[in-house]
């Protein structure tokens, strides 16, 4: 049976990380929203918007269950078209008038996930999911797009801190929870094999953190936040201080993935 203290727990430090990214762009001076990000083509805005929009998507995956799965049917039409109509309108809010909506949408979000069982499954833009692998992907997003989000604002020479906590450990859990789902969404098979990870927890947290055997023949190693960044493709691997022992170990860092859709591009190695 499900523990309902993950759920609770998963929740508690999403709003935590809501609050974190609100304390960053809450502040901004509006022409700051325009300021790009590393997503290509995408300003801050962009950024807030989409945690907005998907925000507001998983209310209506819970109430109307039926209703979203009814709505993904555009999105299968025409994927391109319907990211293009997602981004434009995003783009005509205000600044202000954005940032009323994602703390609306993403308390409305934590409040139908807090009434939920654990195990419920609930539809998405994928396989349903359970309550708790949900709000755990929603803090993944939250925290990417994050990082995003305070990439550009230091490239634009912004002081923004943005230290790692022990949040990062659902992040690095989903991580290695899609290492087969790295492989399926590239047309591939994952090899046989166990991975072992051992990840340096973060300042002020108790580590290591760690999964697979420990006698796994392969193994990576490397701080958290850099194994959450890669597995976001918020980071190429040459900018980590990651290390993988084992062809297995290797081959995944290559293409890690944890995030849902087709595969994604990566990011090009830092300057």
């Amino acid at each position: 049976m499900p523990d309902p203290n993950a759920l609770a727990a998963v929740l508690d430090d999403l709003a935590t990380e809501h609050a974190a990214l609100d304390a960053i762009v809450g502040p901004l001076e509006a022409a700051r929203w325009s300021t790009p990000t590393p997503a290509e083509g995408w300003d801050v805005q962009d950024q807030i918007w989409h945690l907005t929009f998907f925000d507001t998507q998983a209310v209506l995956a819970v109430d109307d269950p039926g209703g979203f799965t009814a709505s993904v049917g555009d999105l299968v039409a025409d994927i391109d078209g319907w990211e293009r109509a997602v981004v434009a309108e995003g783009r005509t809010l205000a600044p202000g008038d954005l940032l009323d909506r994602w703390r609306a949408g993403r308390a409305a979000m934590v409040d139908r996930f807090e009434a939920l069982e654990p195990g419920a499954r609930i539809p998405w833009y994928g396989p349903p999911m359970s309550a708790t692998s949900f709000a755990t992907a929603r803090l993944m997003e939250t925290w990417a797009h994050g990082q995003d989000v305070v990439d550009g604002l230091r490239t634009a020479g912004l002081d923004v801190a943005r230290p790692a906590t022990a949040r990062l450990r659902h992040i690095a859990h989903l991580g290695v929870r899609t290492r087969g789902f790295s492989y399926l969404v590239r047309g591939r098979e994952a090899p046989e094999g166990e991975v072992r990870v051992e990840l340096d927890a973060p300042a002020g947290s108790t580590g290591p953190w760690t999964w697979g055997p420990a006698d796994a023949a392969d193994v990576v190693r490397g701080p958290a936040v850099d194994f959450c960044l890669l597995v976001t493709q918020r980071r190429n691997l040459a900018d980590t201080a990651l290390e993988a022992h084992g062809p297995l170990a290797a081959e995944w860092l290559s293409i890690a993935q944890c995030f849902a859709g087709a595969p994604g591009p990566g990011r090009p190695p830092l300057a």
